[in-house]
Protein backbone atom coordinates (compact mmCIF):
# COMPACT_ATOMS: atom_id res chain seq x y z
CA UNK A 1 0.00 0.00 0.00
CA UNK A 2 1.68 3.25 -1.09
CA UNK A 3 2.10 5.81 1.67
CA UNK A 4 2.07 9.48 0.69
CA UNK A 5 2.06 12.36 3.20
CA UNK A 6 1.43 9.95 6.08
CA UNK A 7 -1.69 8.49 4.46
CA UNK A 8 -2.02 4.96 3.14
CA UNK A 9 -3.68 5.37 -0.22
CA UNK A 10 -5.82 2.47 -1.47
CA UNK A 11 -4.07 0.13 -3.91
CA UNK A 12 -7.08 -0.96 -5.92
CA UNK A 13 -8.19 2.52 -6.97
CA UNK A 14 -6.92 4.58 -9.87
CA UNK A 15 -4.16 6.90 -8.72
CA UNK A 16 -6.10 10.10 -9.52
CA UNK A 17 -8.89 8.92 -7.18
CA UNK A 18 -6.52 7.46 -4.59
CA UNK A 19 -4.75 10.82 -4.15
CA UNK A 20 -8.05 12.41 -3.08
CA UNK A 21 -7.84 10.40 0.16
CA UNK A 22 -5.25 12.97 1.26
CA UNK A 23 -6.83 15.96 3.03
CA UNK A 24 -6.42 19.03 0.84
CA UNK A 25 -6.23 17.20 -2.50
CA UNK A 26 -9.38 17.03 -4.58
CA UNK A 27 -9.90 15.55 -8.02
CA UNK A 28 -8.79 18.59 -10.02
CA UNK A 29 -5.64 19.09 -7.93
CA UNK A 30 -4.92 15.37 -8.17
CA UNK A 31 -5.07 15.56 -11.95
CA UNK A 32 -2.80 18.63 -11.98
CA UNK A 33 -0.23 16.90 -9.75
CA UNK A 34 -0.21 13.79 -11.93
CA UNK A 35 0.27 15.92 -15.05
CA UNK A 36 3.24 17.70 -13.42
CA UNK A 37 4.84 14.41 -12.42
CA UNK A 38 4.02 12.71 -15.72
CA UNK A 39 1.96 9.78 -14.46
CA UNK A 40 -1.20 8.63 -16.20
CA UNK A 41 -4.21 9.01 -13.89
CA UNK A 42 -5.93 5.81 -15.00
CA UNK A 43 -3.20 3.54 -13.60
CA UNK A 44 -3.87 1.69 -10.35
CA UNK A 45 -1.96 2.78 -7.27
CA UNK A 46 -0.49 -0.72 -6.84
CA UNK A 47 1.05 -0.55 -10.34
CA UNK A 48 3.22 2.49 -9.56
CA UNK A 49 6.95 1.96 -9.33
CA UNK A 50 8.80 3.12 -6.18
CA UNK A 51 10.50 5.81 -8.29
CA UNK A 52 7.11 7.21 -9.39
CA UNK A 53 5.83 7.17 -5.82
CA UNK A 54 8.88 9.11 -4.63
CA UNK A 55 8.38 11.69 -7.42
CA UNK A 56 4.74 12.07 -6.33
CA UNK A 57 5.72 12.46 -2.66
CA UNK A 58 8.37 15.05 -3.47
CA UNK A 59 6.06 17.10 -5.66
CA UNK A 60 3.17 17.06 -3.19
CA UNK A 61 5.26 17.85 -0.12
CA UNK A 62 7.20 20.64 -1.85
CA UNK A 63 4.39 22.54 -3.55
CA UNK A 64 1.14 22.00 -1.62
CA UNK A 65 -0.24 22.43 1.89
CA UNK A 66 -1.92 19.21 2.91
CA UNK A 67 -3.06 17.30 5.99
CA UNK A 68 -1.84 18.78 9.31
CA UNK A 69 -0.43 22.02 7.93
CA UNK A 70 -3.63 22.82 6.06
CA UNK A 71 -5.85 21.92 9.02
CA UNK A 72 -3.69 24.11 11.27
CA UNK A 73 -3.93 27.05 8.85
CA UNK A 74 -7.73 26.76 8.64
CA UNK A 75 -8.02 26.60 12.44
CA UNK A 76 -5.82 29.69 12.79
CA UNK A 77 -7.93 31.60 10.25
CA UNK A 78 -11.11 30.74 12.17
CA UNK A 79 -9.47 31.68 15.50
CA UNK A 80 -8.38 35.01 14.01
CA UNK A 81 -11.91 36.02 12.96
CA UNK A 82 -13.23 34.92 16.37
CA UNK A 83 -10.64 37.03 18.20
CA UNK A 84 -11.29 40.08 16.03
CA UNK A 85 -15.02 39.75 16.70
CA UNK A 86 -16.18 39.95 13.10
CA UNK A 87 -19.66 38.86 12.08
CA UNK A 88 -18.20 35.63 10.72
CA UNK A 89 -16.32 35.05 13.96
CA UNK A 90 -19.45 35.52 16.05
CA UNK A 91 -21.31 33.05 13.83
CA UNK A 92 -18.49 30.54 14.36
CA UNK A 93 -18.67 31.04 18.12
CA UNK A 94 -22.45 30.55 18.19
CA UNK A 95 -22.27 27.49 15.95
CA UNK A 96 -24.48 28.99 13.25
CA UNK A 97 -24.03 29.06 9.46
CA UNK A 98 -21.27 31.49 8.49
CA UNK A 99 -21.76 32.07 4.80
CA UNK A 100 -25.14 33.76 4.63
CA UNK A 101 -27.44 30.75 4.59
CA UNK A 102 -30.94 31.14 5.96
CA UNK A 103 -31.52 29.93 9.51
CA UNK A 104 -35.27 29.74 9.75
CA UNK A 105 -35.01 26.31 8.19
CA UNK A 106 -32.21 24.13 6.84
CA UNK A 107 -29.44 24.61 9.40
CA UNK A 108 -29.47 21.04 10.65
CA UNK A 109 -25.96 20.42 9.35
CA UNK A 110 -24.33 23.17 11.37
CA UNK A 111 -26.46 23.10 14.51
CA UNK A 112 -26.92 19.37 14.68
CA UNK A 113 -30.44 18.01 14.78
CA UNK A 114 -31.67 20.63 17.26
CA UNK A 115 -35.39 21.24 17.01
CA UNK A 116 -36.11 24.61 18.58
CA UNK A 117 -39.68 25.04 17.36
CA UNK A 118 -42.61 25.01 19.73
CA UNK A 119 -46.14 23.87 18.97
CA UNK A 120 -49.12 26.21 18.78
CA UNK A 121 -48.74 27.22 22.43
CA UNK A 122 -52.13 25.92 23.50
CA UNK A 123 -52.45 22.72 25.41
CA UNK A 124 -55.43 20.54 24.58
CA UNK A 125 -58.21 20.62 27.21
CA UNK A 126 -58.22 17.66 29.60
CA UNK A 127 -60.52 14.89 28.49
CA UNK A 128 -63.63 14.29 30.69
CA UNK A 129 -63.51 11.28 33.00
Amino acid sequence: MPRIAGINIPEQKQIEIALTYIYGIGLSLSRRILAEVGIEGRRRAKDLTPEEISRLKGNIEKKYKIEGGLRREIMMNIKRVKDIGTFRGIRHIKGLPVRGQRTRTNTRTVRGNVRKTVGSGRKPPPSPK
